[in-house]
């Protein structure tokens, strides 16, 4: 499939916006100086301050809706960055919008498995409700409409979310109920996770911010019941037909030496050869490449023999040298040579 770069097409194949950033809108929340400390508050979280940058991307969304130019000019001041820094991490990651956005973002898993089971036609149906296409918001501003590469629950195929929580086992019917009740301003509850709020609700949260409200909201919505019955399936069926699986191996203990080759650790004693002798032959025949094995070889006691023979054989060039006269400090005469034909003077 081809698209044009910037093209909704192009960025649903893709996963990358290269779409301009819009200008802002004239009713466009200012970021104010409440904003401006947020920033910093979250630039204290972290030792390197541009390792601020993602959330502080996802606090503009919260009170703006997407990443505006505004919003990137402050995150790069208050970071010490370029602004092209900036945007560069703004257009690689697909959560970051370009673009205004509605008051839920509905993402609509397309990829193999949701495809298969019907994902596609469940966009293609909100597309035709909404009047939109991929990454575009409705006429009312109530949704904005999105592909989904993947959205990590095979199990709950097919499956969309609203402001990244899950609507899952969804089919064309279900799905298009949850969008008309998004669009009456209702907010049906997830099948897992926490109660719905807004795209600028979970992008303060992602921010590392309260979108409830207040400790006890926060805790209700972490502590919400889901249903998690596809997850749990094969835990069921097993305990239904006493499977289980095997054990896992404790650690091995380390050998006493994990710098040798395991039969050096403790000589066998079988070779005749003395212990350091025995070791420093597994040495050599454990090197993986001639420059090791010249190593090991250098400090082999034999140094000077051929190594990595089969043990009990002799080896080439070992055999002991005659043994020298012990030196008396004087040079002993040398006989002249006989000529040919004389005698030692014996008859």
């Amino acid at each position: 499939m081809s698209a044009l770069p910037g093209s909704a097409e192009g960025t649903a194949v893709t996963g990358l916006d290269s779409s301009p950033v819009e200008p802002p809108a004239a009713d466009l929340p200012p970021l104010t100086e409440q904003v401006r400390l947020e920033v910093r508050e979250i630039i204290a979280r972290y030792p390197q301050p541009r390792s601020a940058l993602l959330p502080m991307l996802h606090l503009v969304q919260s009170h703006q809706g997407y990443v505006s130019p505004e919003g990137v000019a402050l995150c790069a001041e208050e970071l010490g960055l370029t602004k092209a820094e900036v945007g560069a991490v703004a257009t690689f990651y697909t959560m970051y919008k370009r673009r205004p956005t509605g008051r839920h973002l509905v993402s609509v898993c397309t990829n193999t498995l949701c495809s298969v089971l019907g994902g596609q036609r469940i966009f293609d149906a909100l597309s035709a409700d909404l009047g939109v296409h991929h990454d575009e918001t409705a006429a009312d501003g109530s949704v904005t409409l999105e592909h989904a590469e993947c959205l990590a629950a095979c199990d709950y195929a097919p499956v969309v979310t609203v402001d990244y929580e899950f609507y899952d086992q969804q089919d064309v019917e279900s799905a298009r109920a949850l969008v008309a009740a998004l669009r009456r301003g209702e907010k049906p509850h997830p099948t897992r996770g926490a109660p719905l709020t807004d795209f600028r609700g979970v992008s303060r949260q992602l921010a590392g911010f309260d979108q409830y409200g207040g400790e006890d909201a926060r805790a209700a919505a972490v502590d919400a019941e889901g249903a998690i019955g596809p997850t749990l399936a094969g835990l069921r069926l097993a305990a239904e037909r006493g499977e289980s699986a095997p054990p896992m191996p404790g650690p091995e203990e380390p050998a006493a030496d994990t710098g040798e080759p395991a039969e050096t650790v403790a000589p066998s004693g079988r070779t005749g050869e003395t212990p350091e002798a025995e070791a420093a032959d597994a040495r050599v025949a454990a090197a993986d490449t001639p420059a090791e094995r010249a190593g090991a070889a250098q400090a082999h006691p034999d140094r000077g023999a051929e190594y990595g023979q089969p043990r009990g054989r002799q080896r080439a060039g070992t055999e002991t040298p005659p043994a020298a006269e012990p030196a008396t400090g004087t040079t002993p005469p040398v006989s002249p040579p006989h000529p040919p034909g004389a005698t030692d003077g014996k008859a």
